[in-house]
């Protein structure tokens, strides 16, 4: 980056189901002074709202959108077939598809709420991250339908099935990297907003389910501080963490506490707006 050219900015958004919406609260206050973005990934819960910034959405159209897509409901049926898996595996046969969900409502609900959109329809341009089930690779979508990326990208191992997407089983973009911030820089950002959160632990222990949870909070905020540190010590991009502080537990299905987390959003990134315009000379 040059005093001359202009910087590129890019936000990233790591995991973090419901609390990734704190990134319409950073929107709210980008707007408002005027700083415009020049790339968005998303990786798990925070592809879903990469994708709605990146639409040009307002923030009560992807608030209303949310609420259409997540809710509880998309866990509530059980897949009979891995259910199978596990008691019988003698008689069904256990393979890449495994998940405890029924993923077609969750499938469903992300096409009708993206309506169709492909990459190229987004105004501000996008990357969602995966993980390669086989290999563990991180995989970047960059192309084709949106609401297939995004739901890929949410692919919790264990509870909903690796997606296909182009003959690659992929799951939880978490999995190879909760906070992606290295997409950003190969993409030539100079300036990255980086919006992270800790995975919640689990209070009690007492279902596979809660087990499952737990296990991959341990990786994932083990992941984020390992490669945040690396990233933060060894590039030359300007990344400046944007961390909103919640003092109310956000699980997994909390939609009713959307706009707190918005606001939260919000205040967070009026906490580094003076740094960030200071970068931007403005």
């Amino acid at each position: 980056m040059t005093t001359i050219d202009k910087p590129r900015i890019a936000l990233v958004i790591g995991s973090g189901s419901v609390k990734c919406a704190a990134a319409l609260g950073l929107m709210k206050v980008f707007e408002r002074e005027k700083i415009g973005l020049d790339m968005v990934v998303g990786c798990s819960g925070g592809s879903i709202y990469a994708s709605l910034i990146a639409l040009g959405w307002s923030v009560q159209k992807a608030t209303d959108t949310t609420l259409k897509m997540w809710t509880r409901e998309v866990t509530a049926k059980r897949n009979t077939r891995a259910l199978l898996q596990l008691a019988l595996p003698w008689l069904v046969k256990f393979d890449e598809t495994f998940g405890l969900i029924d993923d077609s409502l969750v499938n469903r609900r992300f096409r009708e709420g993206f309506a169709g959109a492909t990459f190229a329809d987004m105004k501000i341009p996008l990357f969602v991250t995966a993980t390669d089930l086989y290999n563990g690779e991180q995989v970047i979508m960059s192309e084709g339908s949106v609401a297939e990326a995004v739901r890929a990208s949410i692919s919790i191992p264990f509870i909903f099935p690796p997606h296909k997407v182009n003959s690659r089983y992929l799951v939880d973009g978490f999995q190879s990297d909760p906070l992606p911030i290295g997409v950003a820089i190969k993409e030539g950002a100079d300036i990255i907003i980086a919006m992270g959160f800790e995975s919640p632990y689990q209070d009690r222990i007492t279902s596979l389910m809660r087990y499952n949870f737990q296990m991959s909070s341990v990786t994932s905020n083990n992941l984020l501080k390992t490669n945040y540190a690396f990233h933060n010590l060894a590039h030359h991009s300007e990344i400046i963490p944007i961390l909103p502080e919640f003092e109310h537990k956000i699980k997994l299905f909390d939609t009713d506490k959307l706009p707190y987390v918005i606001e939260e959003g919000e205040r967070a990134a009026e906490k580094q707006l003076p740094f960030i315009k200071g970068l931007l000379g403005i």
